[in-house]
């Protein structure tokens, strides 16, 4: 037995830290029934959840790109030019492609397109499941700004009569018929031909735009797989294989689309340019062809003169050359009231018209390409958006080059085609015999012969331009269509089961562990033990039968030889007939000190022993009610009357003839003084003589003091703790009691233990008298106790 001196000088840890792992798992093992129940649940989860979720298909597709673009368009020449931020001056044509393809532009006009804001579903068999040959379609005649996430149940009548249900919304509608629900607008049911709802319910989903291209874009993948190469892979995910690869084909379709209308949008251009310089052109030519005829007529000027013809042959090179020149000059000037035009600043710029020039086809190229990008930037962004003004900044810039660069070819074509008509003059003065007349006729000829040059110029520029839009391709080609996988690649059953099983142990484990993490008070005896080193005297199973006459209504149970075994524990204590008392506390009310004192003195008793129970809890008495006896007269009595005598407050029990009880008798307003009376002493001592064991039923220790005073007259005191009742930090009380031996003999005696949390027991089941339970029962059992 451990003195108070041996506790000090003990380095005694009250916590340990560190996970026992064997105790971890003995726990676990103990406890083998949650983790059975534990996977079945998780397993019937899985099970259900693979039975009502819809299984997910991987469509996937190629598309191959023509590198040769350089970012839509732009060569290697253009490309070194300018810096575009990234939006399109990229060295790598197949990272814009693949942008290009993520972006919600695209994936918003498949969605209203193919009207996938609308979802068809069928219940069938406790299952609901996307249809993609639905028997009717529904339609939004006049969607609200903004609809409303809604469900609408289907169910066909008779002669094409038509029930809808959403929400407060129930009505009987004809199939064709225009009506109207709150959230959603105006809409109309038609039924397709051939198809037959047979009165089953269906149920169409309508959500907002936005909302089904978001849910899509998360279900799409663009990717490059091998940078050497210049092939996108495409994938999508969804739970109907064939609508899956419709989007997809239609999202591969709207871009090839939208490729070739930038293209076809700088050909349109340039061609209703030239257009409309023809229809100018056309009226000028006719004008000075009517003034040579006009001038011929008048002066009957039937053929010319030998010199004229002479001065035509001299001057014709240079006057081919001069209209040449005067043509570029013309372009050049239109080019450049083209670009100055606030009007037009935005449309895009006719390129097939400018001279042969890498660095200047190159500007025109990127300028003609952040115009098709701001105007499709301006779909879902305002004129005030950052991205848009940078935008602009961008096109502001390459228009002051451009301009430049149009200046400075103009300047170099007017001085080409000044220093031609000094040419020309000269050749033409050097034959002055040539009649005024010819003379006068040969400058119009030759006014007719410029505008005729530019007249044939541009009629070759609009054939050109026609010629190129209907040769026009785009720059991906889809390689590999649009497929979707024959295994879904969600849910997959047998990772579904796994990971079900592994829950299944994972989480009873987590419970368990928790649940001791976060118990506050005492489960097994390891926490007593660890806890402190006061020895633990007798463990005391829950008493079942809530009988507290255990010892004498059932002798032969497990509980009465529990405290048979305690009686022999104490036999260790008390050495002698003088060591008698005994003295039962606990930190708190309710941990069964009146109910082991009973069982412990009947105990007693049946060894012929003459047992004394005294009631000493002057503030909350419960010993003699649980004996069923009056508590009129008692120890108060005795402490406040002089003639009372030992003999007036000492009754004897009906439950053993060895048995007496002095109760506490009308609760005194000063318990503790009342322990502290001067007759106390006195009192002792006689019994003390008269009794072989005196057992006294003293208050908690943990709330008030009054036990302390009855310690100087106990040979030993039991202190009870009660499992899953007493807190782990009330078993400080104990420890300083016994650090500072401020009670003899101090042990502890556990009570109301479950042997299953507990982790122990004598298996006294073979000399009681217990029913055995079924296997059922005792999992039944068991979880009740553990809750």
């Amino acid at each position: 037995m451990n003195s108070p001196e041996d506790f000090k000088n003990q380095n005694f840890q009250i916590e340990d830290d560190s996970i026992n792992l064997k105790k971890t798992f003995g726990k676990f093992a103990d406890k083998w029934y949650w983790f059975l129940f534990g996977i079945i649940i998780c397993l019937l989860g899985s099970f259900l959840y693979i039975r009502y979720t819809a299984p997910m298909y991987q469509i996937g597709a190629r598309v191959l790109v023509n590198d040769d673009e350089k970012g839509g368009g732009l060569g290697k020449q253009a490309g070194s030019i300018m810096d575009l931020g990234g939006i399109l001056g990229s060295k790598n044509s197949v990272d814009n492609e693949t942008e290009i393809l993520k972006t919600r532009f695209l994936m918003e006009q498949v969605v209203r397109q193919m009207q996938l804001n609308i979802i068809y579903s069928q219940k069938l068999n406790f299952v609901t499941r996307e249809l993609y040959n639905n028997p009717f379609t529904i339609n939004i005649i006049k969607g609200v700004d903004t609809i409303k996430t809604s469900k609408i149940s289907v169910q066909s009548l008779e002669k094409n009569r038509i029930r809808v249900k959403i929400r407060d919304f129930d009505k009987i509608v004809n199939a064709d018929q225009v009506f109207y629900v709150a959230g959603i607008g105006e809409l109309k049911i038609s039924l397709h031909p051939g198809f037959q709802i047979n009165n089953a319910h269906y149920y169409v989903t309508i959500v907002g735009i936005d909302e089904r291209v978001s849910t899509l874009m998360n279900q799409l993948s663009v990717a490059v797989s091998n940078n050497k190469v210049s092939i996108i892979d495409l994938g999508l995910t969804y739970s109907i294989p064939k609508k899956g690869e419709d989007i997809l084909n239609t999202l591969i379709n709207k871009y090839i689309q939208a490729n070739l209308g930038d293209k076809n949008a700088i050909a349109d251009s340039t061609y209703k340019f030239i257009k409309e310089r023809l229809n100018v052109i056309a009226s000028e030519l006719g004008d000075v062809e009517n003034k040579v005829e006009d001038f011929k007529q008048r002066n009957k000027l039937s053929d010319m003169s030998e010199q004229g013809k002479l001065l035509v042959q001299n001057t014709g090179e240079f006057s081919n050359e001069l209209a040449r020149a005067e043509t570029q000059v013309s372009i050049l000037t239109e080019l450049e009231y083209y670009l100055k035009d606030e009007n037009k600043n935005k449309r895009i710029f006719p390129t097939s018209l400018l001279p042969s020039d890498l660095v200047f086809s190159g500007l025109m190229t990127q300028y003609n390409s952040l115009l098709v990008e701001r105007d499709k930037q301006l779909l879902s962004l305002t004129e005030e958006s950052p991205f848009v003004k940078n935008i602009d900044v961008q096109i502001l810039g390459l228009r002051k080059g451009i301009l430049a660069n149009i200046q400075s070819t103009k300047n170099t074509y007017l001085l080409t085609r000044n220093k031609l008509r000094a040419q020309l003059n000269q050749a033409e003065g050097q034959i002055s015999g040539v009649p005024q007349i010819e003379k006068n006729y040969l400058k119009l000829a030759r006014n007719k012969d410029i505008k005729q040059e530019l007249y044939i110029f541009l009629m070759q520029k609009a054939e050109e331009t026609a010629i190129s839009k209907t040769s026009n391709i785009s720059i991906a080609k889809v390689i590999d269509p649009p497929k979707s996988q024959m295994v879904p690649i969600s849910p997959k059953k047998g990772v579904v089961y796994f990971l079900g099983f592994i829950v299944g142990l994972i989480l009873p484990g987590i419970l368990l562990f928790g649940k001791d993490l976060i118990s506050t008070g005492i489960l097994t005896k390891e926490d007593v033990t660890s806890l402190t080193i006061v020895p633990i005297i007798g463990e005391l199973s829950h008493n079942k039968m809530q009988d507290n006459l255990v010892v004498a209504n059932q002798g032969r149970s497990a509980l009465s030889e529990q405290f048979r075994a305690l009686r022999t524990n104490l036999s260790f204590y008390l050495k002698n007939r003088f060591e008698n008392v005994i003295l039962l506390t606990s930190s708190m009310s309710g941990e069964g000190k009146s109910f082991t004192a009973i069982n412990l003195a009947n105990i007693l008793a049946l060894s012929g022993k003459k047992v004394l129970l005294m009631e000493l809890d002057l503030r909350k008495p419960g010993l003699s009610a649980k004996l069923g006896i009056d508590n009129s007269i008692g120890f108060s009595n005795y402490a406040i009357s002089s003639d009372m005598n030992t003999a007036d407050i000492i009754r004897p029990l009906a439950i053993n003839s060895n048995m007496f009880i002095i109760s506490s008798g009308p609760l005194p307003p000063n318990p503790a003084e009342t322990l502290m009376n001067e007759k106390m002493p006195d009192l002792m001592e006689k019994l003390k003589e008269q009794f072989d064991y005196i057992i006294m039923d003293a208050p908690p220790i943990g709330i008030i003091a009054d036990a302390q005073l009855l310690a100087p007259y106990a040979d030993v005191t039991l202190y009870l703790v009660r499992q899953k009742f007493t807190k782990k930090d009330q078993l400080g009380i104990i420890n300083d009691l016994y650090k500072n031996a401020k009670m003899k003999n101090l042990a502890i005696v556990v009570n109301d233990i479950i042997t299953k949390h507990y982790g122990y027991g004598y298996g006294y089941g073979t000399y009681g008298q217990e029913e055995e339970e079924s296997f059922f029962t005792k999992i039944k059992n068991s979880f009740r106790k553990d809750i």
